[in-house]
């Protein structure tokens, strides 16, 4: 016989502790109005109206571009204007829509309209993958059970064009929420809840990921006294834990995000995903262990206790060995097509400045061995020599030396940097098998001889062309958020995340920002 609990009895269930109060009463917390009653929640509904509009946007158009991916393969095995369905004869076209909307019905069922996917890149596309993969079965399913006379053809065709189409809508409209974000629409207000030095982790984390979104409204630590370091303008300090419940339950924020679960203490976030049942604000957990996502995490239940499970990194295997094999080949590719450009380019630094085409210089890459790593030259001759006569000027907070004005740099090499048109020597460094495609930015010795412990992992894997610094602001990272990305990257590489770098990649060379 299973006894059923109420949403009243569970609550009332917390223990009577005044520092388990929430909603500023002693004793149990009080049960919280359903979803239509809460004014939090009517709020919260309300700010995310605009997503709701964006899902169905998605929708309509993955909808029209797959039927307009049907229309369009047609004619490779399929002429007859009709379509035999159990029987039932129908017009191409009405057949066309009805195979559209099953299209998104099951996209949808793949998570591709979650609204904690939509206009998060990686994972939104990985979704779409995941729909089309679903798709193909509930078509070959339907085909035997309906007895359709569809040339697969038609279908093989349909569906990759579908697909394509589909992640160019996504991805134009992720470039068009980003741009709205960054002038402060569609934001999700959020609530930190944390300690000093974890919640300014977080923080950080944020500013470099501008594009989710998050709007950070208010901090709760859990403690007492100043912080040591000054809160950004518009972000409230929440001193108790009855404050930070007014705020949730007036529809203050959308979403809480628990940074470090010592700021609530003992049984502190299961009261608190209790308190908020029915307000429509959403709780996040940040995993303690830091800058491990995506493969690598899994949760995992032990004795009804839900465990994070972290998989150990992979340097070696199947997968890197793909990756090498492929990134060779496309480098090896890129220099034949390339080739006319580079001779241009070369001629173009000849005429500007005498001295030789290409600058080699000794690197470091997987496990310390040194390489000497190519390209096109941008400086004077004597540039190494001349380095004395300007670190002076370097605006570089730790072991790199960056100078936004370097007097040293010739006029067409300023055009080359502007653009990263002077790394693509380096694909040659990448037949060889010095460096990859993807990977972290490759280390002077100097600067190797000065690393820290942790810093050297980055010399685990190849160093890379572009990575995760070339994408999030290049020359204007600080040294410890250069080391924080790429350390992200050597700890949690996929193929699909390397992929999304190169896609960001051209954005960043396009843009030129943080280019010096």
């Amino acid at each position: 016989m299973t006894a059923t609990v109420t949403q009243s009895e569970r609550i009332a269930s917390v223990p009577e502790d005044p520092g388990q109060e929430w909603a500023g009463v002693s004793g149990p917390i009080h049960p919280v109005p359903s979803p239509g009653g809460a004014p939090g929640a009517r709020r919260a509904g309300r700010h995310r109206l605009w997503l709701r509009r964006y899902v169905l946007s998605l929708g309509a158009l993955d909808g029209a571009g797959f039927m307009l991916a049907a229309l369009g393969a047609r004619g490779l095995g399929y002429p007859k204007p009709e379509l035999v369905v159990a029987g039932i004869r129908l017009p191409y076209v009405m057949a066309a829509l009805g195979v559209a909307i099953l299209w998104v019905a099951v996209l949808a069922s793949a998570g591709a309209y979650d609204r904690r996917a939509v206009g998060s890149g990686p994972d939104e596309y990985r979704h779409l993958f995941n729909g089309a993969i679903r798709f193909l079965a509930v078509f070959a399913l339907i085909e035997v059970a309906l007895r359709t006379e569809v040339s697969r053809a038609v279908v093989v065709a349909t569906v990759p064009a579908g697909l394509v189409l589909c992640l160019l809508i996504h991805h134009q409209g992720r470039r068009w929420l980003v741009r709205a974000r960054s002038r402060g629409r569609y934001r999700e207000r959020l609530i930190l809840v944390g300690r000093e030095r974890e919640s300014v982790s977080f923080l950080r984390h944020l500013q470099l990921a501008g594009s989710a979104g998050l709007e950070v409204v208010g901090v709760f630590t859990g403690a007492s006294g100043p912080w040591a370091v000054a809160l950004p303008d518009g972000i409230e300090m929440i001193a108790t834990r009855d404050q930070l419940f007014e705020r949730l339950r007036s529809g203050a924020a959308d979403s809480v995000a628990v940074v470090d679960t010592g700021a609530l203490g003992g049984e502190g976030l299961r009261d608190l995903g209790w308190a908020l049942e029915g307000l429509g604000v959403d709780v996040m957990v940040a995993p303690e262990a830091t800058d491990v996502v995506g493969p690598r995490l899994a949760v995992r239940p032990v004795g009804g206790l839900p465990l994070l499970h972290v998989e150990e990194p992979r340097f070696t295997g199947a997968g890197r060995m793909v990756k090498d094999v492929v990134e060779r080949t496309l480098a090896a590719v890129c220099l034949l097509l390339a080739a006319p450009v580079m001779g241009a380019i070369a001629l173009a630094i000849k005429l500007a400045s005498p001295g030789p085409v290409l600058f080699r210089q000794t690197r470091v890459g997987r496990e310390g061995r040194n390489f000497t790593m190519f390209k096109f030259r941008s400086m004077r001759v004597d540039a190494e020599r001349a380095l004395a006569e300007v670190s002076h000027l370097n605006e570089s907070d730790g072991l790199l030396f960056k100078v936004r004005r370097d007097p040293r740099i010739t006029a067409v090499g300023r055009w080359m940097r502007r653009f990263s048109i002077d790394e693509i020597p380096q694909l040659y460094n990448v037949v060889r098998g010095d460096m990859s495609v993807v990977g972290p930015r490759p280390p002077l010795p100097s600067e190797v001889e000065r690393y820290a412990a942790h810093v050297r992992r980055r010399l685990l894997v190849k160093p890379g062309i572009t990575g995760l610094w070339q994408v999030n602001g290049r020359s204007d990272l600080s040294w410890e958020d250069s080391v924080r990305l790429d350390l992200h990257y050597v700890d949690n590489w996929s193929p699909t995340g390397d992929l999304v770098i190169l896609l960001r990649t051209l954005g960043a060379v396009v843009r030129g920002r943080g280019a010096y």
